[in-house]
This record gives C-alpha cells, structure tokens and sequence, in this order.
C-alpha cells in the first residue's frame, strides 16, 4: 500500500516540476528598448548636441550676397557654384521661379537626396523664408551632411518678383509691430527655469544610429511644427513659451509675458529639463529661421515643440530694425529661371 501511494505522489509532483520547467525556459526576456537616454547619449557622444550643430563646422545659415562680395552667388549667370541647391518649395512655385541649377526636393526626401548627389559640395536649401529650410538642414547634419546650410530670409531674399517675397508683408508698413503696446508683450525678468521629465517615447531599437535616422524620419514628416505669432500674444498664459535669447535683448526687445529666456538648449547639464515632458512648448528668436531649427532638434528628441513663425519680426520689428539686430530688409531681386 505505501508503495502505492508513492508511486501516486510521484505521478502527481512530476508533472509539476515538468510545466513549472519548460514555463522557465520558455518565459521571454523583457525587451530592451530605445529611449530619450540613449538617443541623448548618442548625440552627445557624437557631437550633435544643440550648440554643436549650430556652428560646426561652419554656421547654419548663409545670406545669398554675391562672390564679388565675400558672398556665395556668381553675379556672371546668378547660380551658386559651391553648392548643391534644393529647392524645397512646392512643385508649382517652383515652376514660377527658382535659382538657375537648384533642385526640387520635397522635405521628406530631402536625406535620400543628399545621398544621391554625394559631398562634392555641401548643400543649401531654399524655402519660401528660411523656416522650413531650417528644418531641412538640422535634419541633414543629424545625418551625416554636417555642413549643410539654409539660405537665408528664403526665395524671399533672391527676389520680389511674383509675389516671392513672403517677408514684406509680415514686418514692413506696421505688420511687423503688432506686440507695441500690448500689455501681454513685457520686459520684465525672467521666472526661474523650470524642470520636468524628459519625454517618455520608446523605440524597439536600441542602435543609436538607427534611432536617430527613425527620429529625424518622423520629424521631417510633421507638418504642425509653428504657429503665427499672433497666437500666443493673444493669451500667452495658455502656452509654455521659451524666448531663444540672451538676457539682454529679452530684457531690451520685450518678450511675451510669462515666457522664459531659455538661451541656450543643450543637453549638457540637463538644460532640456526646462522643457515640459509632453505638453506643448513654444519657441521663438528674431526670425524663426533659429527657432525653426531649434524645434526641429527638440522634435527628433520627442519634444512637442513648435515654433513661433517669423520671431520678434512679426512682434517688434521697428525695434528690431533700428538696433540693427537680425530683421528682414528687402529682396535682392536677382534674376532667376522658370520651368521645371
């Protein structure tokens, strides 16, 4: 009988320790995922931190002035030989009017592009006002093309002609001083910077490489990236506001009431932390050319970020003019080419 019973209590048991068994050997391994650490510690790793990409290893941004100028347009046939130009305008302006030798690119494929045409020469890019250009050329020093430059003020900078100029119309004749006087435009200090969270997104690659490309992918492929300065001046206490300044002109210039001077960004030392983890945040400059890029690096980080359009130009323009600090002027009003 006790034999039995033995017999009984191992055919009970071991079934157990065989499920329990295979239950061990078949349980998956949490799944390592990428993050904002390690995107962040790859950029810092690999010198693609804010201030880096600003100005290594040359600046951003380059106005179109003649070579007989110290400038970069050949005033014999009006091209610009020392570089790759893409023209990120829609198809039809570009039609209408566009530099001689430039190519159409949709921002999308402005990478893909750049591959294509190689690093004989660095590449330019022209929008309709430098702002979505801005866009275009952090997304190209973040992958590989380090010396990639916007052309400054735009297509509105080479010429009037055809209604190009996008710029007049947002600063000239008063347009550009629409913060005068408003009681939500102050030049008082600075709140002390706040520090939140970073953004919680994940990946399923931990490759920082591959990561970033996927990133930079999905930035170029946001359309809701600004908004028109109007908008907060409004009612800036709906917003997170972040002036792209030093202190002094933010304290000079005026700034929207409530908005922080938050000059520079960078990864180092936490700075990013200023930034909410996932609410909306508004950054603005002179222009929203430097703004633009701004947003476009803190997008690829996971920030909601967008930029103001057109900066302090569209706010306080005459101010900005008579100081002469960054402001829009005039049109070159260069020759160019139609057709496809």
């Amino acid at each position: 009988m006790k034999k039995l019973l033995n017999l009984f209590l191992l055919a009970v048991i071991l079934p157990a320790f065989v499920i329990t068994g295979c239950k061990d050997k078949t349980t998956p391994e949490p799944e390592t995922k990428g993050n904002f650490e390690t995107l962040s510690k790859y950029l810092t790793d690999n010198g693609m931190d804010l201030p880096d990409l600003l100005t290594t290893p040359t600046k951003w941004v380059v106005a179109p002035k003649l070579i007989s100028d110290g400038g970069i347009v050949d005033s014999a046939d009006y091209t610009i030989p020392g570089y790759y130009v893409f023209d990120i305008r829609k198809a039809d302006d570009f039609a209408k009017g566009h530099i001689k030798g430039s190519i159409n690119v949709a921002l999308t494929d402005v990478i893909t592009k750049a591959k294509e045409v190689g690093t004989d020469k660095p590449i330019l890019v022209v929008c309709y006002t430098g702002q979505t250009a801005a866009r275009a050329v952090l997304a190209l020093r973040m992958s590989g093309f380090s010396d990639a430059q916007v052309m400054k003020f735009g297509f509105s900078y080479w010429t009037s002609d055809l209604d190009f100029d996008k710029w007049s119309g947002k600063t000239l004749d008063g347009a550009g001083d629409q913060a005068v006087g408003s009681p939500n435009w102050v030049t008082d200090a600075s709140d002390p910077l706040p520090s939140n969270d970073y953004p919680a997104w994940e990946s399923t690659t931990t490759d920082g490489a591959a990561l970033l490309e996927e990133r930079v992918n999905e930035m170029l492929s946001t359309s809701t990236w600004n908004v028109p300065a109007s908008e907060p001046l409004a009612a800036p206490e709906n917003y997170n506001i972040y002036n792209f300044w030093d202190e002094t002109d933010y304290l000079t210039f005026g700034h929207y009431k409530g908005a922080y001077q938050f000059k520079p960004i960078s990864l180092d030392g936490d700075l990013v932390k200023a930034l909410p983890q996932s609410d909306e945040c508004l950054i603005y400059c002179y222009t929203g050319q430097t703004s633009s890029f701004v947003t476009a690096w803190l997008n690829v980080l996971g920030y909601n970020a967008k930029s103001i359009l057109f900066g302090v130009n569209n706010l306080n323009y005459s101010a900005l003019a008579e100081a002469g600090k960054p402001a829009w002027h005039h049109s070159m009003d260069y020759p160019y080419e139609t057709g496809k």
